[in-house]
């Protein structure tokens, strides 16, 4: 199954750079994902890549950061303030990420389309016409 991850801009450049090999989360998906289609956020507003799953991490906020830092592509402020009264928290570690040659306006593939406050399952029923993301 795929999910549609908003993701601010600054940490999209940082994961297509390979810089970030790990998306941090507060919550994770009920169902079993294994790719990310990566929205990023405005100004930007538009999707542009997306990555596979190679596994998901489970840990408190102080260990999470101790096994992801080297290549967290974020601050340690960042993620304390990120992680911040949680006991838990979650790293997904990118593999093969891939940045569209041109990015995909998300109202021209999706009968309606408002950013996801965290992420959103996307099935092939939702979207307008089917598109094969991996030839773009």
């Amino acid at each position: 199954m795929k999910v549609l991850l908003s993701i601010k801009p600054e940490f999209v450049h940082e994961i297509f750079q390979g810089r970030k090999k790990y998306e941090y989360r507060k919550s994770i998906f009920a169902k079993h994902v294994t790719k990310v289609l990566v929205y990023s956020t405005k100004p930007e507003g538009l999707i542009v890549g997306e990555f596979s799953i190679k596994a998901v991490l489970q840990y408190p906020p102080k260990e999470l950061w101790e096994r992801t830092c080297e290549d967290s592509g974020i601050s340690k402020q960042y993620f304390d303030e990120y992680f911040e009264g949680r006991d838990k928290g979650y790293a997904l570690q990118i593999e093969n990420p891939v940045l569209y040659r041109e990015p995909v306006n998300p109202f021209e593939i999706f009968d309606s389309f408002a950013a996801p406050q965290s992420f959103r399952y996307i099935s092939e029923k939702e979207l307008q016409q089917p598109i094969d993301f991996a030839a773009l």
